[in-house]
């Protein structure tokens, strides 16, 4: 039904790889993630939080959950708020609730309809919409594929 995106290095007949070339340029534009902890106002108290330990973020109404290994925690916060503050922390919208943090996807698969789908470490899998899969690009640092892989 769907194919896996198959990474693979090999060099093609004239030599030429525009659709790489096209997607490392962009995703060399991209800003690198810091690092360091966050810090989070939640029931009166402030915890600091490293990034990394998020897997996704997730809209419910006028809240978001941040989805960690130990647990989700709940914050009365937008989407889009979040979206802004995360993304120097290395986290991607795929969905217009949703955000992910990049260092967490394993693979990405295609779907029928121009959507795709994202596998995170530990088997969770999330859908790209079309509106978001351009952001897929800031994924990895370097593209390596035969395939015509083109988010755009």
């Amino acid at each position: 039904m769907s194919e896996t995106l198959n990474i693979s290095i090999s060099p093609s007949p004239a030599g030429e790889t525009p659709a790489l070339e096209e997607i490392s340029s962009q995703s060399s534009k991209l800003p690198r993630p810091r690092r360091g902890r966050i810090a989070i106002k939640n029931d009166g108290k402030i915890l600091f939080l490293n990034p990394a330990v998020i897997l996704t973020v997730e809209a419910q109404g006028n809240y978001v959950v941040l989805h960690r290994e130990s647990g989700p925690l709940r914050l009365r916060e937008s989407i889009s708020l979040m979206a802004e503050k995360l993304f120097a922390f290395g986290f991607i919208r795929i969905h217009r609730s949703v955000l992910v943090n990049r260092f967490w996807v394993e693979e990405i698969r295609p779907l029928v309809a121009g959507d795709y789908l994202l596998r995170l470490t530990g088997g969770r899998e999330l859908t790209v919409t079309r509106t978001y899969k351009k952001n897929l690009l800031s994924l990895a640092e370097l593209w390596l594929t035969n395939d015509n892989f083109s988010a755009n």
